[in-house]
């Protein structure tokens, strides 16, 4: 099965997510800024709330994705206040063609002194052990 990780963060949180569930799968954990060139039968995209919502940066990303490289996205996050994205990224892989993952991974993520230390190594640990059950 081949498979692709990307991430937006502003605090790092979400890219030590995205790192732990990419080593678990055997491959690199990308920023959005790099393109999903070739096919891939999950995209396992990490993201967060920002204002409320995801970030623009996100939903362009998706938006942009060609529906013929990506079997199916795979949602993952953190956030501090809120909680999973999936709706809102749901929303925007329905416009571009892609199913979702009904499952998803979300943690706490510390932010402005909230949750103080999230996501932990319990989080990185369980981010990684959900992107195994998933590809299997």
């Amino acid at each position: 099965m081949k498979v692709a990780v990307r991430y937006y963060t502003k605090t790092g949180n979400t890219k030590r997510l995205a790192e732990a569930v990419a080593k678990a799968l055997g491959t690199e954990a990308l920023p959005l800024s790099a393109p999903v060139e070739e096919r891939v039968d999950l995209l396992f995209l990490g993201n967060s709330y920002y204002a409320f919502s995801i970030d623009p940066e996100v939903r362009d990303f998706i938006r942009a994705l060609d529906k013929d490289k990506v079997g199916k996205i795979v949602n993952f996050g953190s956030a501090a206040m809120l909680n999973s994205t999936w709706k809102k990224v749901k929303a925007e892989a329905d416009k571009a063609g892609i199913p979702m993952e009904q499952r998803e991974f979300h943690c706490r993520g510390e932010f402005k002194g909230i949750h103080k230390g999230r996501p932990n190594a319990g989080d990185l640990e369980a981010a990684a052990a959900f992107a195994k059950e998933i590809v299997k």
